[in-house]
């Protein structure tokens, strides 16, 4: 792998890629939860936090463990490869470890506390790292030319 093959991936891409994320998560808990808790669940006036241990498996352990396992199997959730984006260590392009891929998840709650600073920060950044990338040495990277043959116009 060269370095010049790739490049970073930036902001609005990267929002594309999550989109796909969320709706397949919402796709997979949003059943369970209604099956579970009923309609309510998403419609009650006082909803808690975490509603049981059911509600704690399926809207918390299970997204963190998806996409860390996707990460490591991978390189990449279901949105990134719609994107064909890899998430790897930014000093080797390897893959992530599992230290990494923990820390990089749970680095989104940092990144997002305040007012999605941290995740904002992918625009700004000449690496396109938000904090959770920072934080655990990670850069997500696509090929440049990612089509079958080059653009050309004219004869």
């Amino acid at each position: 792998m060269q370095d010049n093959e790739f490049e970073y991936v930036g902001f609005w891409p990267r929002v594309g890629a999550t989109i796909i994320d969320v709706i397949i998560i919402m796709i997979i808990t949003v059943p369970l939860l209604v099956a579970i808790y009923g309609k309510s669940y998403f419609f009650a006036d006082e909803t808690p936090l975490i509603a049981g241990w059911a509600d704690f498996l399926i809207s918390w352990v299970f997204p963190a463990v998806a996409t860390i396992l996707f990460w490591l199997h991978k390189q990449a959730t279901p949105g990134k490869m719609a994107i064909s984006a890899r998430v790897v260590d930014a000093q080797t392009g390897n893959s992530l470890t599992v230290g990494q891929s923990i820390g990089r998840y749970f680095g989104y709650v940092i990144a997002m506390l305040p007012l999605f600073l941290g995740i904002i920060w992918v625009a700004f950044d000449p690496r396109k790292q938000g904090w959770h990338d920072k934080l655990a040495g990670t850069v997500v990277i696509r090929l440049k030319n990612r089509g079958p043959i080059p653009v050309k116009f004219g004869s």
